[in-house]
């Protein structure tokens, strides 16, 4: 009869987001200090773990397996809003935005977080809602009907709201304005350039924005097709996958991203055209997000090179200028979104569009690169901090007398508005392109 087999003790090697992440990037940070001044959190608490630095140290601690991840590790990796003012401010090109997506990752592959609550919404929302525009429209359309139907006018003029308890009101002040017409009903699939045609683009609706500013994509289609591109938008698309991504679902992210490069073929276009500084800052990493998958990490980084947010894109081919010089004076700021200049380092390209609309009058807007507190979902799952930082940009917003606050990101469109609302404050929250292409439009009225 043959000896048995030894029986190991040794507990099975998890996999680890950031064990397994190429050490160089954990070991990068100098540990300086110069981020510090940047950071939302860490100007808030002036505790060390809610800085970039301290973060920075708990990751290494996890990679080095001298700290596990913890609840109190996953925590503090949420209660940073993912701004990347810290990139900006880094002398050593540390990669913070790989680094807090792992980060993030590990947190959800350890389990530390997890409790029945917290599962439901991450099950109905990232792994149902957002794998699914059908679903996400849906959902649309009841909101929809509830606002027009008046429901939600009533619901708050009731009073019944004062009787709930605070965070449910807050959430329902949160609650979209969703258009009466989603993108597909706005822009054809195919929409041909209304000078002589120099390039081919595909134009991305996004999520958010197409629920909520449905109206921006179209906009940002008839500039497109004003500045010489035929641009192909088709009515069925998908999440480009920076939600999953940025709150710990690489999995997902990774397969959305797959149907994006399948569904826009990046050798088939001169631009893929993005107008959500979100979005587009997680959709020029499609090729870090494919690194190890042999059948699309080619394609994906010819999809990178390709993805162009639209101020980008069109600084880069020259913007026609709108040639109607009677147009009324406008008084207008900037709010930069983190992504936009943090993420993607446009900062030029939205000021030159804006200048170039005539008499618009562009005011510069005090720390106009701090976080208003959108972040992606962060003002749903940190509502403390991130109405903090609202009010301090609301602040900033008033003292240059503008009445209209331009910006390129649905997500800070929408919590600026909110908080414009509450304080009745008559501003207009506008995209650049918006701007330009009601401009262009006075042209032929």
């Amino acid at each position: 009869m043959s000896a048995a087999a030894p029986v190991s003790n040794s507990t099975p090697k998890r996999n680890s987001h950031l064990k397994d992440l190429d050490y160089s990037v954990v070991q990068q940070c100098m540990h300086c200090g110069l981020c510090l001044p940047t950071c939302p959190t860490y100007d808030a608490t002036k505790l060390e773990r809610n800085s970039p630095r301290g973060r920075i140290a708990l990751m290494r601690a996890v990679a080095d397996e001298r700290l596990e991840p913890t609840q109190a590790f996953g925590d503090e990796m949420y209660f940073c809003l993912g701004c990347l003012a810290c990139m900006t401010a880094c002398p050593a090109g540390v990669n913070y935005a790989e680094l807090f997506e792992h980060a993030r990752a590990e947190a959800e592959q350890s389990g530390a977080l997890n409790n029945p609550k917290r599962s439901v919404i991450r099950a109905i929302t990232l792994r149902w809602l957002f794998m699914d525009m059908g679903r996400l429209q849906f959902v649309g359309f009841a909101i929809r009907f509830y606002q027009q139907l008046g429901l939600q006018t009533l619901l708050r003029k009731s009073g019944v709201m004062r009787l709930m308890p605070k965070r449910l009101r807050e959430l329902e002040a949160m609650t979209p304005t969703v258009q009466a017409k989603f993108s597909a009903e706005l822009i054809e699939p195919l929409t041909a350039p209304t000078t002589a045609k120099k390039f081919r683009v595909a134009m991305l609706i996004g999520c958010a924005q197409d629920l909520m500013f449905s109206d921006v994509n179209r906009d940002t289609v008839e500039v497109l097709a004003r500045n010489g591109c035929e641009v192909v938008t088709p009515p069925e698309q998908n999440c480009c996958g920076s939600l999953h991504a940025h709150n710990g679902e690489w999995e997902m992210a990774q397969g959305l991203a797959r149907k994006n490069i399948d569904q826009f073929p990046p050798e088939q276009f001169d631009a893929i055209i993005t107008n959500a500084a979100g979005c587009g800052s997680h959709l020029k990493h499609y090729a870090k997000l494919l690194a190890d998958d042999p059948a699309y990490h080619k394609r994906a980084e010819l999809w990178d090179a390709k993805l162009k947010d639209i101020h980008e894109w069109l600084a880069q081919i020259g913007v026609q200028l709108p040639t109607n010089k009677d147009l009324p004076g406008q008084n207008v700021t900037y709010h930069e979104a983190c992504h936009l200049c943090h993420g993607q380092k446009i900062t030029a390209q939205p000021r030159q569009l804006l200048k170039a609309i005539p008499n618009l009058n562009l005011t510069e807007l005090p720390e106009s690169t701090w976080c208003c507190g959108s972040a992606g979902i962060y003002n749903l799952i940190q509502p403390e901090m991130a109405n903090e930082l609202l009010d301090r940009k609301l602040k900033h917003i008033k003292t240059t007398n503008a009445q209209i606050v331009a910006t390129g990101n649905p997500g800070c469109m929408a919590h600026i508005a909110n908080g414009a609302r509450q304080q009745k404050l008559p501003l207009r929250i506008a995209h650049p392109i918006t701007l330009l292409a009601e401009a262009y439009r006075t042209e032929n009225s």
